[in-house]
């Protein structure tokens, strides 16, 4: 283990002890990227632990900080006046100033309390876990039920029974009678074959993708110009 040596130094604080918001947390800035190995880390966490017994040690090497949360306040508070800022000193190298900020309160998280899932994050009720992509893993004592094949109907029953309804009966010349509203009131669905009776197409060879014949002799009606205002 490298000999490190860890300086306080007390800085000026010009913040009003009214002004200062209690806290259990601290984060330790300014930290290299290079100090992120254990033997650094355990020497810095040991220092600080000469102040009060700490709840929570959360190095973030890709943020260059440390985050620290003590179970009281009070020795968050004396760790922050004796430790900003902190002097870092190792062999061969330059002396590193790193800086003691207070954070937000932190919960206090312990594992033997019967409350400490509450902090964590939790996954959505059973009824909505296997919603989730990828869904979680199935709860202790789930077993794969038997499905139900595919609808082996493909229309439903009164679509059918609408259906044979749709019968021809009665032709009345070139329309067909499929469904005739009883007393004249109701839906009627009928068929009418526009080119049945039409005598000038008969014997006309007709190309696909051309206008039909029965189009042809189709002409616009001339309407008369709506009214204008005059100026």
């Amino acid at each position: 283990m490298p000999d490190i040596s860890i300086l306080t130094q007390r800085a000026n604080s010009f913040a009003s002890p009214k002004s200062i918001q209690p806290t259990n947390s601290l984060v330790i800035t300014q930290v290299p990227r290079t100090f992120f190995q254990p033997s650094i880390i355990d020497a810095l966490r040991n220092h600080f632990a000469t102040y009060g017994e700490i709840n929570q040690w959360v190095p973030i090497a890709s943020f260059s900080r440390i985050i620290l949360v003590y179970y009281a306040e009070e020795t968050a508070e004396l760790a922050k006046n004796a430790c900003d800022p902190l002097i870092l000193t190792l062999p061969h190298r330059i002396p590193t100033i790193l800086r003691v900020y207070r954070s937000e309160p932190n919960p206090i998280f312990s594992s033997s309390s019967p409350t400490a899932d509450e902090n964590l994050l939790r996954p959505p009720p059973i009824e909505k876990n296997f919603l989730i992509s990828p869904p979680g893993s199935p709860p202790i004592g789930w077993e794969q039920i038997r499905e139900d094949p595919p609808n082996a109907t493909p229309l439903a029953d009164d679509l059918i029974a609408a259906l044979r309804k749709l019968k021809l009966q009665e032709r009345r010349s070139s329309r067909e009678v499929l469904l005739e509203p009883e007393d004249g009131v109701g839906v009627g669905v009928y068929v009418e074959d526009c080119d049945m009776n039409d005598d000038d197409t008969d014997g006309v060879d007709w190309e696909y993708g051309c206008p039909s014949p029965a189009r042809l002799r189709w002409k616009p009606i001339a309407t008369a110009m709506p009214p204008v205002q005059v100026q």
